[in-house]
């Protein structure tokens, strides 16, 4: 029995090892950027295409990702996107242009939206549904959470003593190990769906409606927001996700059954997790290029200076599920959230010859805090009453709502913070550093706008579980 216990919880530790990866490249480049853009001769528009296109294709394809483990078995469909992610890193490593390298980015976001929901899938039917998921889902959440701000640590490191390709080649022996310990621990699984007939149409329909969204906003500071390319784009982009909602009415099988959307909390928990993705996201990417740019930090110091987030982000983490057992999860979606809307807004004040003890530490404190108890709140949420053969579903949606929020979220606080700097520069005298901050400041007041928004969809929409069902098949729904 206690081998049997002790292989039960190996199984989280690899998954969490695998979510810690696909968590881990969506930062681990940003120490890097500096570095990048001189080695690459990448333009500062170009830039920002090394993060988004991993986190627009990662967004854009976690239905697909999501319903394919429920379709053909999620353990199958881990094994191949860990193996997929891998030879992407590699490819990553090797790239010799920018364009090359943010192309192979896009394809290792692609992976990564057919491992990542997998692997929480896995979880979801591997821990029984009430303190037993939910501890499961703290260790989830902070690595999901920490994974972000440990890859600026780990990417600065890496960047100053071996090279930013390293940045992508250390996915490699990290994806062997979860490759041999999944193949040997993981059990095999069986759709529980009487059908394998993939929903091609919406797939496609979903996915480039999602992808052409975010690269319109991307491209709208650029453009002009009332511009014709600008419109082409984000009509483009409604046309397409209005063909998706045809398609999925009239599929027999569906990619995404809106049936699931009468589970309350999967609604709540998608939406709350949009703005609250909106808003973190863009945290790590502004402070790294504060602290090099403007601060003068090396990578490595850089990292360093990230490392406060991640040792309280897991105190905060362990500790929520006890929290919910006892003041249940919408309470801490209706004031966790407070805490990263409060961070970012100390953050908008930074100066420009700031110090990382008074402007920088306590905002990291109070927004790790606020993460660690968010994370693992919104994701037990999102799970709860979701029936075993929709896990894949309700995972792969969890993660879009978090992919897709923080894409649109860096594409729309980037294009703020270029326009406030350009502003600046152009009307007030002062040094280019001067700008760049006013920029950041603009990014950092709007990113906490978002934060408070989660908190009030948690406050309307997200309705609390009485009573915890023995098996997640057999829960019932909060019906809306």
């Amino acid at each position: 029995m206690k081998d049997k216990a002790r292989g039960h919880w190996l199984i989280l530790i690899l998954l969490a090892l695998a979510q810690f990866m696909v968590v881990l490249d969506v930062s681990i480049v940003n120490v890097a950027l500096p570095v990048l853009q001189r080695s690459l001769h990448l333009s500062a528009t170009n830039l920002q295409w090394i993060v988004t296109a991993y986190t627009l294709a990662f967004g854009g394809f976690l239905l697909l990702g999501g319903r394919a483990a429920d379709l053909y078995g999620r353990r199958k469909v881990f094994l191949a996107g860990v193996v997929f992610f891998m030879a992407a890193s590699l490819a990553d490593g090797l790239a010799f242009n920018g364009n090359m390298l943010i192309f192979l980015r896009g394809v290792q976001g692609l992976a990564a939206a057919f491992m990542s929901p997998a692997a929480l899938s896995i979880v979801l039917t591997t821990y029984r549904e009430g303190h037993e998921r939910n501890i499961a889902l703290s260790v989830w959440g902070a690595v999901a959470a920490g994974g972000a701000a440990v890859g600026v640590l780990l990417g600065g490191l890496l960047t100053e003593y071996l090279g930013w390709r390293w940045n992508f080649f250390i996915n490699v022996p990290i994806g062997l190990a979860v490759l041999i310990g999944a193949w040997r621990l993981v059990p095999k699984h069986e759709s529980e769906e009487t059908h394998n007939d993939l929903d091609l149409p919406g797939a496609v329909t979903v996915t480039a409606g999602l992808m052409l969204l975010v690269y319109g906003l991307v491209k709208a500071p650029l453009y002009g927001w009332a511009s014709g390319k600008t419109m082409m784009f984000l009509g483009g982009a409604a046309i397409l996700l209005v063909a998706f909602i045809i398609n999925e009415k009239r599929a027999k099988n569906p990619l995404v059954p809106f049936s699931i959307f009468k589970i309350r909390n999967v609604t709540g928990a998608d939406l709350t997790q949009l703005p609250l993705a909106a808003a973190m996201f863009s945290t790590f990417y502004f402070t790294s290029i504060y602290l090099q740019n403007v601060l003068g930090y090396s990578p490595v110091r850089t990292g360093l200076s990230f490392l406060t987030i991640p040792v309280v982000l897991a105190a905060a983490a362990s500790n929520a599920p006890k929290l919910i057992a006892k003041i249940g999860y919408k309470k801490i979606l209706m004031f966790a959230p407070l805490l990263v809307a409060a961070a970012l807004f100390w953050m908008g004040r930074v100066p420009v010859h700031g110090n990382y003890w008074t402007d920088i530490f306590p905002a990291f404190v109070v927004l790790a805090i606020g993460m660690g108890f968010t994370f693992v709140s919104v994701t037990v949420a999102a799970t709860s009453g979701v029936p075993g053969r929709q896990s894949g579903l309700a995972s792969g949606l969890l993660n879009t709502a978090q992919q897709i929020g923080g894409s649109l979220g860096l594409a729309v606080l980037s294009g703020l913070a270029a326009s406030a700097t350009t502003r600046y520069f152009m009307h007030s005298p002062g040094s280019p550093a001067a700008a760049l901050v006013h920029g950041f400041h603009t990014a950092f007041y709007v990113g906490s706008t978002f934060a408070v928004g989660a908190a009030v969809l948690a406050v309307f929409i997200i309705k609390e579980h009485k009573g915890t069902p023995a098996k997640p098949a057999a829960s019932e729904a909060a019906v809306l």
